[in-house]
């Protein structure tokens, strides 16, 4: 039987496939994408960033509504069960699924059920679940497998006691206590949303502080919040091992010679590409000390026509970096011209509260020895903050101090990864501080939170003001 042929084959269907298949048939290809899972999306739909941000939306609502029950001195009866909000959080994914697949169906881009295997550079083999194979060949391909928890020997995740980041969404009730092994990004979500549940959170690791990429501010900002909920976090900590006591604990061995114990431990190690077992080795691909796919500024791989995009190459590791590399992956693929360059990539941090930053950092500033002012706007005065009853947080940014262009922008607070965009743009079009004092925002919003950073930078200046900037800020 020969191959089925078409002009642009996707292995996997998270954010970079799924993006890329669409790109390719838009522009009048024959594409299709080659997925293993019962469901479309990748782990970003079925254990990543969705089900992860659904949850916490669940506890945000329902730290909520302990809160209002309590200024309206009304009791709650009992607590959600955890089994509630993770049915919530199934809602979100089945609904994404049908969105996802309708959108595969409307642009005309097939879906290939199996497990993809390489033969060579242009032909795949699929192991369906019936056990049937078939062929399928492309003149290009693009590799879009994204990544799995990281494990580590010292640490024997069972799924059921010791869990990582695919395994925590499948608990059956909500642990009293619970110790997360890292400090990263996946390790704070989670932590903060357990937290946020009523869970006793102990986050353990050797860093000083938690979300070490992360500006001094944004990192204490986010240990204040998660201490404020009865987290803990122990730093300088080198975990030996941990297991399960066999009656109802698990226990954490540090190499210093003390020990916690906890109903759950959450291994957060980061992710790891999936790279093994689907041919690779045939090809002779590129692979860096890392693990993952090297690529050139065309997202080419050493082999020509193989591509590849999302985790598979690393960082950022974004949904949304993974979605615009596999665009650009099939256009290049394809021979099309790419659209301009965007180099702002906002990052969301989906802890409780949301961090999100773009642009510089404080950190590069000082690297690069660029001198900036950092205008902060505290959310304790922004009035939509105290209506929302969320006033913990701030805006800051961070603008050049002899033009007061604005090259940064970072939020910590509800709504965070929301309010960022306006700091983008703002960066994008080379605006200076001036822009937000000029604007009229809507009242009350957060978005007036620019507006009083932007009159911080201007007070921080040490040249004078146009008189018809010279306006008193309002309270």
């Amino acid at each position: 039987m020969q191959p089925e042929a078409y002009d642009f084959l996707c292995v996997g269907s998270g954010p970079a496939g799924q993006k890329a298949a669409i790109q390719a048939a838009k522009s009048g290809f024959r594409a299709a994408i080659i997925e293993r899972d019962a469901q479309v999306g990748g782990s970003c739909l079925l254990s990543g960033t969705i089900p992860s941000k659904a949850l916490r939306e669940q506890a945000l609502r329902y730290r909520r509504m302990q809160g209002s029950a309590s200024s309206l001195a009304v009791e709650l009866r009992g607590d959600a069960p955890l089994s509630a909000l993770l049915h919530g959080v199934d809602i979100v994914i089945a609904a994404q699924d049908r969105y996802l697949q309708a959108q595969l169906l409307r642009n005309q881009v097939e879906l290939i059920r199996g497990r993809a295997v390489f033969l060579d550079a242009n032909r795949i083999e699929v192991q369906r679940l019936d056990g049937s194979r078939m062929v399928v060949r492309a003149p290009r391909i693009l590799l879009a497998s994204g990544s799995r928890p990281r494990h580590v020997a010292s640490i024997e995740v069972d799924h059921e006691h010791i869990l990582d980041s695919d395994s925590i969404l499948s608990l059956p009730y909500l642990p009293r206590s619970m110790v997360v092994l890292g400090s990263g990004v996946i390790a704070c979500e989670y932590a903060s949303i357990f937290a946020a549940l009523g869970c006793a959170v102990t986050l353990l690791d050797k860093a000083a502080e938690p979300l070490g990429f992360l500006d001094a501010p944004l990192r204490k900002g986010f240990l204040s919040a998660f201490q404020a909920m009865g987290g803990t976090y122990q730093g300088g900590a080198e975990v030996a091992g941990a297991r399960f006591d066999g009656f109802s604990q698990v226990e954490v061995q540090l190499r210093s010679g003390t020990a916690l114990s906890a109903d759950i431990v959450f291994a957060a190690f980061g992710r790891v590409a999936n790279l093994d077992g689907i041919g690779l080795d045939r090809l002779q691909l590129a692979i860096s000390s890392r693990g993952h796919v090297q690529v050139d500024e065309r997202f080419e791989t050493n082999i020509p026509g193989i591509f590849a995009a999302g985790d598979a190459i690393g960082p950022p590791a974004l949904a949304c970096a993974a979605a615009d590399q596999g665009r650009r992956a099939a256009l290049a693929a394809l021979g099309l011209p790419p659209p301009a360059a965007g180099s702002l990539v906002p990052s969301g941090v989906y802890t409780i509260p949301e961090i999100a930053c773009v642009g510089l950092s404080q950190s590069d500033a000082a690297a690069k020895k660029i001198d900036i002012i950092v205008g902060r706007a505290d959310f304790g005065e922004v009035a939509r903050a105290h209506i929302a009853g969320e006033a913990v947080g701030f805006l800051a940014l961070l603008c050049e101090r002899g033009t007061a262009r604005v090259l940064g922008c970072q939020v910590i607070g509800e709504g965070a990864t929301e309010l960022v965009h306006l700091g983008q743009a703002a960066i994008a079009a080379g605006a200076t501080a001036d822009f937000f004092i000029e604007q009229i925002f809507n009242f009350p919003t957060m978005s007036e939170a620019y507006r009083i950073a932007a009159f911080d930078v201007m007070k921080q200046r040490s040249v004078p003001q146009a008189p018809h900037l010279q306006l008193a800020h309002a309270g």
